[in-house]
């Protein structure tokens, strides 16, 4: 069994030790990690990186990790390549469960993944980095930046292929 890879924010929780109630962990990267996670999602700067995490015991041997995640990450703008500061703030929910693989269960009326557990440990460091990944904004717009239309470019007052051929046809039907 390979070893598990080493994460940025790794903060591993035994299940061993997870009491029949639900535990409650306050975390927050330190300088150096919030810099290898800007490194990894390719941030300008990851200045705050906190969440409160909540894990339970649930029916069926799963185990769920609801956390509340804030962040302040700084991106660059997809126009003017400047600088974009954006505050981060999400709620979400992993189930994880025994077994080597990923699989689809019916909870609350509504199909939900299980992540595997490997190892007997839950890294929920690794979890809120990877919702902070999927809740950061995939095209940062400085404020006032703005696209330029479509219509404006150059291509747009070129004659579409259409209108060509159809100079060339009725060029060849007049030599008839």
């Amino acid at each position: 069994m390979d070893a598990p890879l080493a994460t940025e924010f790794a903060r591993p929780i035994e299940l061993s030790r997870l009491n029949h109630g639900e535990q409650r962990f306050a975390i927050s990267a330190n300088a150096a990690e919030r810099a290898a996670l800007a490194a990894r999602f390719g941030l300008v700067a990851l200045d705050k990186l906190e969440a409160a995490v909540r894990l339970g015991r649930i029916a069926g041997g799963l185990v769920r990790l609801e956390a509340e995640l804030t962040a302040d990450v700084t991106q660059t703008c997809v126009i003017t390549l400047e600088p974009v500061k954006n505050d981060v703030a999400e709620n979400f929910t992993v189930l994880y469960g025994e077994g080597g693989e990923a699989r689809e269960v019916t909870l609350d009326g509504e199909a939900e993944t299980i992540e595997p557990i490997v190892g007997g440990v839950i890294d929920i460091g690794e979890a809120v980095a990877q919702q902070l990944s999927l809740a950061l904004d995939p095209f940062p717009h400085a404020p006032g930046a703005a696209t330029v239309p479509l219509a404006a470019s150059s291509e747009a007052t070129a004659d579409s292929p259409f209108k060509a051929l159809a100079r060339l046809r009725n060029k060849n039907d007049s030599k008839d």
